[in-house]
């Protein structure tokens, strides 16, 4: 049997029969606690596979199915590449996982530095060319994501800088679909150093990003930088001060906060993150926060609120829109005729997957007409997409659920289509603090001309008027959850009525053109113009 192990959130690929296909979290599982000493030998073959060669670093995971396989052992990544796994490779990697421990404290040492000098550095006057390209640099290490929310963002914005100022000059860590073909753009090959070591290949990015952006722009002005901050990354700033231009921050919420409260780790190397992280929310130009939750915190860290723009997420209402078909995605998930419940997600615990799952199984439970009527629709993969699963299958309901597993961000639209009742049931922070999001699903949802059962949580309740553009429930309320499935199911005249009502409101107030435009407008009104 062949052993494939998928690694970070790369959806697993069927099994062709004398396959077995895991994630790497799972084989994790296995060393941790040593069920992989039965399978030692026991893999005619074995591979990881990932998306780039050049992005997998030095999993030292190899060691693991080098062990488990009796004959060929490779990395492999989407596009056909390989790379043989040999005794001779994995030593090497091994010894120099050895020496980058011992040099962990020169890297965090160099990092401080670079910190320091730029907390130092007086903010330049500066003017902003109108004739330059923006620098958009996207830093983050998800090589992975290929569509939900921040994929949706990422090129909404950079499609209307094209259009509304000049096409971006974009450094990236991983490709972006949706782009405009009139964007430039330039994808950074991260180096093997530490990449074993938990956060320090964020901090190594820094100088990967600015050494690339250096290569991309070639001598040419910018207008401006925009940087998508993400963990650890001064490169946007660093550029800025380094090109004399404006630097508008997008921020999505603090990276340190997330890690203490929500549903990731606790940062090994908080202390330098926290300082990171304030330095580009005080030293950029323009803040760009997707929530008033969000400049709420900001401003209560001593951020000068005139420097925080309150910009909610945006759809393409070309993209998005109520004429696309549906039906080849209702055949290929044998929904028929059926009133369609759909929810398309990256499966993060806040997204409420599984408090969907509850109240679909107590919307059948109250209503057996349904079984053979209603259909539930998943779209999407992510960490809650088996738990949510598994509470529908244990209620019996396997058969009134299709989970697509990952979709491509260009046929996110038909999938939608196929769907008659939006779901957004998000929850709210777990610490009691205002929820701070701006779900992109939201918009989208409105775009698609369809009605939409949500979370009346913060923006989504500020966003979505009940029983007007939409029927809010209180968050993590099952019951409630249900009720509001149960009167829109029953009722299409009023399912029409929300749905009409909220692709107007998304079509006035909530488009990429809409957003960007404040965006340049809270620039234009700090920085002098020039060009």
């Amino acid at each position: 049997m062949r052993l494939t192990v998928v690694r970070g959130d790369f959806p697993l690929p069927p099994s062709d029969g004398d396959e077995l296909v895991i994630s790497d979290s799972e084989l994790r599982g296995w060393v941790v606690d040593g069920r992989i000493l039965a399978r030692l030998g026991r893999c005619r073959d074995a591979r990881l596979l990932t998306e780039r060669l050049a992005t997998s670093g030095r999993p030292m995971l190899v060691w693991a199915l080098r062990a488990m396989a009796r004959g060929r052992c490779y990395i492999a990544d989407i596009e056909g590449r390989e790379r043989d796994v040999t005794l001779p490779l994995l030593l090497r990697w091994s010894w120099q996982v050895v020496r980058e421990a011992a040099g962990k404290r020169w890297l965090l040492r160099a990092i401080e530095r670079q910190v320091d000098a730029l907390e130092r550095e007086p903010r330049d006057e500066l003017m902003w060319r109108r004739d330059a390209s923006p620098l958009y640099l996207r830093s983050d290490l998800s090589f992975s994501v290929r569509a939900g929310g921040s994929v949706g963002h990422i090129a909404g914005v950079a499609n209307e800088l094209a259009r509304l100022a000049r096409p971006p000059i974009m450094v990236t860590t991983s490709p972006v679909p949706t782009l405009s073909e009139a964007i430039e753009v330039h994808q950074v090959t991260m180096p093997e150093r530490f990449w074993n070591f938990q956060e320090l290949p964020t901090l190594v990015l820094n100088d990967v990003c600015v050494d690339e952006a250096r290569r991309a722009l070639r001598g040419r002005p910018v207008s401006f930088v925009y940087q998508r901050y993400s963990l650890n990354n001064f490169a946007g700033l660093r550029l800025s001060r380094e090109l004399r231009v404006p630097f508008v921050l997008e921020y999505n919420g603090s990276e340190v906060w997330m890690s203490r409260h929500q549903w990731t780790r606790p940062l090994r190397y908080e202390p330098i993150a926290s300082r990171i992280e304030m330095l580009n929310v005080s030293a950029a130009d323009l803040v760009v926060v997707v929530s008033r939750a969000m400049r709420d915190e900001l401003v209560a860290r001593r951020v000068e609120a005139d420097r925080v723009l309150v910009n909610p997420n945006a759809v393409d209402p070309d993209r998005y829109h109520p004429a696309i078909d549906g039906s080849r995605v209702r055949a290929r998930y044998g929904l028929g005729g059926a009133t369609v419940i759909g929810f398309i997600s990256t499966f993060a615990p806040w997204h409420g997957a599984s408090v969907l799952a509850r109240a679909f199984v107590a919307l059948l439970q109250r209503r057996p007409e349904y079984r053979t009527t209603v259909r539930l629709l998943m779209i999407g993969a992510g960490p809650d997409a088996e738990p949510s699963r598994r509470i529908l299958v244990d209620a019996g309901l396997g058969d009134s659920v299709a989970f697509t597993g990952l979709v491509p961000q260009e046929e996110g639209p038909a999938y939608l289509a196929a769907c008659d009742v939006f779901a957004s049931p998000h929850l709210p922070n777990r610490d009691g603090t205002p929820f701070f999001g701006s779900p992109t699903k939201l918009f989208e949802y409105m775009s698609m001309g369809r009605a939409i059962v949500a979370s009346n949580l913060d923006q989504i309740g500020e966003v979505l008027r009940h029983d007007e553009t939409a029927w809010l429930v209180p968050p993590a309320d099952v019951d409630a959850l249900a009720d509001g499935f149960a009167v829109l199911v029953a009722d299409s005249a009023r399912r029409q009525r929300l749905a009409a009502a909220a692709r107007d409101d998304v079509l006035a107030h909530h488009t990429w053109p809409v957003h960007v435009a404040r965006t340049l407008e809270a620039l234009a009104a700090r920085v002098p113009q020039r060009g």
